[in-house]
């Protein structure tokens, strides 16, 4: 299975017709506070070629901000243009389509100043959407909220899917595996936004004016950050240094574009077509 996308001239052929590197941060950038070896050769080989990159995380549980101190930290300096968060999406996606309606927020602190910030009206008690994400200060007392409030019809949504996020030595269970708990309880599914929904790409392409074609997802999972791409048109392609194994592609219905062992090999790829 994994000969399909290992020949070097097709390779280097689809890092030639991508503009545009949307690049996820856990599990391909970096794994909790330790960058992955050749992450950031490969942004130094982007540039040297003349392309963008742009940095998405699914993960809501920090601040834009947050993420650009942590990765200069780590000697990569970015700007905010430079970085979007399901976070970003969904807001864009509220106050587009649900106006002035009260959202209760299971989420961070963090994420609750991003949502105030951008005009989002947040309550407890008189919420018309339930909007869930990877709450990291989760308490039964959030839990039971939300299920009561979608009980008495709220609508339920989550700033993305992903069921567990990747740290030094494991998993911690994410926004996914929060909603799971959700709809047992109350037997609603949440309306999804994030990776790899239609919502990401549509505000990336609006943001970045790179045509979907021209754009190329990275990451190290099959569901989101490669279902980004090979579902709307662009590229997808996956990095074996997160949650995704070769073994995972026989079974898997999204297919990656390539398959690199890092992005330190994409790098390289990438100044050999010079």
């Amino acid at each position: 299975m994994k000969e399909m996308y290992e020949t070097e001239e097709r390779k280097k052929c689809l890092l030639d017709q991508t503009e545009l590197f949307v690049i996820d941060m856990d599990g391909t950038f970096y794994c909790g506070e330790k960058m992955i070896d050749g992450a950031l050769d490969f942004l130094k080989a982007v540039v040297k070629r003349g392309k963008q990159f742009l940095f998405f995380t699914n993960n809501t549980s920090r601040a834009p901000e947050e993420y650009i101190e942590k990765l200069h930290r780590m000697g990569c300096n970015i700007s905010r243009s430079q970085i979007m968060t399901a976070g970003d999406v969904t807001i864009r996606y509220l106050k587009t389509y649900y106006g002035d309606q009260r959202v209760y927020l299971m989420g961070t602190p963090q994420l609750e100043r991003q949502f105030a910030d951008a005009g989002i009206r947040l309550s407890e008690d008189d919420a018309e959407i339930v909007m869930t994400a990877f709450d990291m200060t989760l308490t039964y007392e959030k839990l039971d909220r939300g299920c009561r409030l979608i009980r008495e019809g709220a609508s339920f949504m989550a700033t993305h899917p992903d069921i567990n996020c990747p740290v030094e030595g494991g998993f911690l269970p994410d926004c996914g595996a929060i909603c799971a708990a959700i709809t047992l309880s109350t037997g609603r599914e949440p309306r999804y936004f994030g990776k790899p929904y239609k919502e990401t790409v549509e505000m990336i392409v609006d943001s970045m004016k790179v045509p979907v074609g021209q754009i190329g997802f990275v990451g190290d999972r099959l569901y989101t950050d490669i279902a980004t791409g090979v579902n709307h048109g662009g590229k997808g392609f996956l990095v074996l240094t997160g949650e995704t194994v070769p073994e995972d592609l026989e079974t898997s219905a999204v297919k990656p574009d390539a398959v690199f062992e890092s992005l330190g090999e994409m790098g390289k790829y990438l100044l050999l077509q010079e």
